[in-house]
């Protein structure tokens, strides 16, 4: 599959541009910056700009027989607090329109789009509904990042009204993990309070590439949401202890294990086949 990955040169793109190449497609990297590395032919983009994301996506003027096939679009302000919040909203609010327009002019009904689990409420300093949280909870944003990524979702719901062919999956990442920050983990022990903003919960970026791949080849259509995290947290401490001291009387929906994920990707693992492969305890221990 001819596959153009947006923010190919950040954590999650180089990660995804990696697993991609291994399993056989033909990737391309259009981003604001170069990569570290070259995996692939890479292509400069300013998806605020609507012309040169048309262009960079058929391949116009630089690879004139592409022919496109999948689009997945990871470019965006990454979280709220590193540039204003309107610039958070406008960057990532019209690169996503630009993307998804571009995709619908040029005939392309294969998107997997990077959404994000901030969309469940996070940060959570207000009790979740229950636990493991879900993709049936009300989406609430907090933030102009968060905000930005609701109508991102809201958009690929009516662009699929309007084309029963097109498929947009929606990926709600949990915090993306470089295997080389597992050294850091340990020492969440000593302040658990600080991780409670997602539930203490994470994801590899090999594994967030795994879950992008299954969703580029799943074969369903419409707009689908999917929540993407690693089987467990970021403790030792056990779930018992942490939901008691920090949301007593929180109902649990399902039980679970003593570092299970308070994050649910059973909808991922049973629709797209998604299953975690790099738990940080294999690289740090428990």
């Amino acid at each position: 599959m001819r596959v153009l990955v947006t923010g190919g040169s950040g954590k999650l793109g180089r990660a995804t541009i990696k697993h991609l190449i291994e399993s056989g497609h033909d990737v391309i990297n259009a981003d604001t910056i170069a990569p570290p590395e070259n995996l692939c032919p890479f292509v400069k983009v300013d998806f605020e700009d609507m012309r040169a994301t048309i262009e960079a996506i058929s391949g116009f003027d630089w690879d004139h027989n592409r022919n496109t096939e999948a689009v997945v679009h990871l470019a965006a302000v990454p979280m709220p607090g590193r540039v204003a919040p309107a610039d958070v909203f406008r960057v990532n609010t019209i690169s996503t329109f630009n993307v998804f327009e571009s995709c619908r002019l040029l005939g392309i009904k294969n998107i997997v789009w990077a959404s994000s689990e901030t969309l469940l409420g996070i940060p959570y300093e207000i009790k979740p509904d229950y636990l493991p949280a879900d993709e049936n909870y009300q989406s609430r944003p907090e933030t102009s990042y968060s905000l930005s990524k609701h109508l991102g979702e809201e958009m690929a719901k009516q662009y699929c009204r309007w084309d029963s062919q097109l498929k947009i999956v929606c990926l709600r990442f949990s915090n993306v993990m470089d295997e080389s920050e597992y050294a850091d983990f340990p020492a969440f022990e000593k302040d658990p309070g600080s991780r409670r903003f997602n539930l203490w919960t994470y994801i590899d970026a090999r594994d967030g590439a795994q879950a992008i791949r299954r969703s580029l080849e799943w074969s369903g259509k419409g707009a689908e949401v999917f929540i993407i995290a690693n089987d467990d947290g970021v403790m030792t401490t056990s779930n018992e202890e942490l939901v008691s001291k920090w949301y007593p009387g929180v109902p649990f929906k399902k039980q679970i294990g003593k570092n299970e994920t308070l994050l649910s990707i059973d909808k991922a693992k049973s629709v797209l086949g998604y299953q975690p492969e790099h738990s940080w305890r294999k690289y740090v221990g428990s």
